[in-house]
């Protein structure tokens, strides 16, 4: 999952203040002799555990190497907290995040800044149009998890370089107690009573909750997948009306007040409206009828990774049941729910929690999303300046 993104927007969980466990400053080369078995594999090119040796090869890999290096996972995102203290807990490797609210794109400029350097990223969660072009500029790593096979075709990449993890729908949220009645609709989101209260959870050509949001603008305004032009200038007329803030959304701004209505992921606002209780913030969500989509974030491992054999057991604890449920704990719909609703191992209670939407969802292809990315870079700061 601001995404900053700026991810920032409840991931999930609790709204605890972000523990960060900076990267080493260091910018030496990786040791990859712990990354190596005795017989000669190296973690580094293997494409799947049994490529390795088996899981239990990995885990002792991973375990010597100690570290791994993650980048943009806030704790308050879809339950990452709980995913990062249990991958610590079952291996006792630290897991070392950086700049936890930042975006997509702040990921990538990452890898590719700190190609052969000990403090690169180790493992990517990327919004699903950043994940195809870290794809396509050759920084992604080919590896199977060992659940590969239950992913859906249309959500992972065939040389296995990224596959989705974990996804919702764009929601409106809004401060109840500070907004006297809440919009449900993109549409009604243009009425004057909102002014200066209409926030994204990013920069939509960085953040891929915000891109989304600008789509499902542009599906409730008369667009498309292959249009996105509409949402950009459904954003403009906010804009013009007042009603737009350029503040982008995060738990801080929310409690401040500063940010009472957001237009972001459903899971995310649906954490605030958890955690929020205690904070008194009556935080309602409604997914739009009028724009009505739904996206993934991906997962994917740095071709370069300073410690390969934890970034490949990262991966397989994300896609092991455990981290599937902790997901859907966070109110993410996880990608291999189905499979595990067919297996009996999905948490039904966890399950019954998710934001009610009616239809079967549908998915921007690769080149309208290229597309989509092509059209808001070249209009988004015109569409909302001044």
């Amino acid at each position: 999952m601001t995404v900053p993104l700026p991810r920032t927007a409840v991931r999930g969980g609790a709204l605890a203040a972000v523990a960060v466990l900076a990267l080493s400053a260091c910018g030496a080369a990786p040791d990859t002799s712990t990354s190596t078995t005795a017989d000669g594999k190296n973690a580094a090119t293997a494409t799947s555990a049994a490529d390795f040796g088996g899981l239990d090869a990995l885990v002792r890999a991973a375990k010597k190497e100690g570290t791994l290096n993650a980048i943009a996972l806030p704790r308050d995102w879809a339950n990452y907290g709980a995913l990062i203290d249990g991958f610590q807990k079952k291996y006792g490797i630290k897991i070392a995040v950086e700049n936890p609210d930042g975006s997509s794109q702040d990921e990538i400029n990452a890898v590719t800044s700190r190609k052969g350097q000990d403090r690169a990223p180790d493992v990517l969660d990327l919004g699903s149009s950043f994940a195809l072009s870290a794809a396509q500029q050759g920084l992604l790593a080919p590896y199977e998890v060992a659940s590969y096979a239950d992913l859906p075709e249309g959500q992972k990449d065939a040389k296995a370089r990224w596959y989705n993890d974990y996804g919702g729908y764009i929601s409106i949220g809004c401060d109840a107690k500070r907004v006297k009645t809440c919009p449900t609709t993109f549409a009604d989101l243009l009425k004057p009573q909102y002014k200066g209260q209409v926030a994204l959870n990013g920069n939509p050509t960085k953040s891929g909750s915000a891109f989304g949001g600008v789509y499902a603008a542009s599906l409730a305004s008369g667009g498309s997948f292959d249009d996105i032009q509409p949402g950009l200038d459904f954003f403009a007329q906010l804009k013009k009306n007042g009603n737009y803030t350029p503040v982008e959304s995060t738990p801080a701004t929310v409690e401040k007040g500063e940010t009472p209505i957001s237009i972001d992921w459903d899971y995310l606002n649906a954490g605030y409206a958890d955690e929020f209780k205690s904070k008194g913030v009556d935080w309602k969500v409604s997914v739009p009828s009028d724009g009505q989509f739904s996206q993934y974030y991906s997962q994917a491992i740095n071709k370069d990774a300073p410690h390969p054999a934890a970034a490949r057991l990262w991966q397989e604890y994300l896609y092991s049941v455990e981290g599937q449920n902790l997901w859907l704990k966070g109110y993410a719909r996880p990608a291999l729910m189905t499979a595990m609703e067919k297996a009996g191992t999905l948490d039904k209670t966890a399950a019954a929690k998710l934001p009610e939407v009616s239809g079967t969802p549908t998915f921007p292809t690769e080149d309208q999303q290229g597309k989509a990315k092509t059209v808001l870079g070249q209009g988004w700061a015109k569409a909302v300046s001044g």
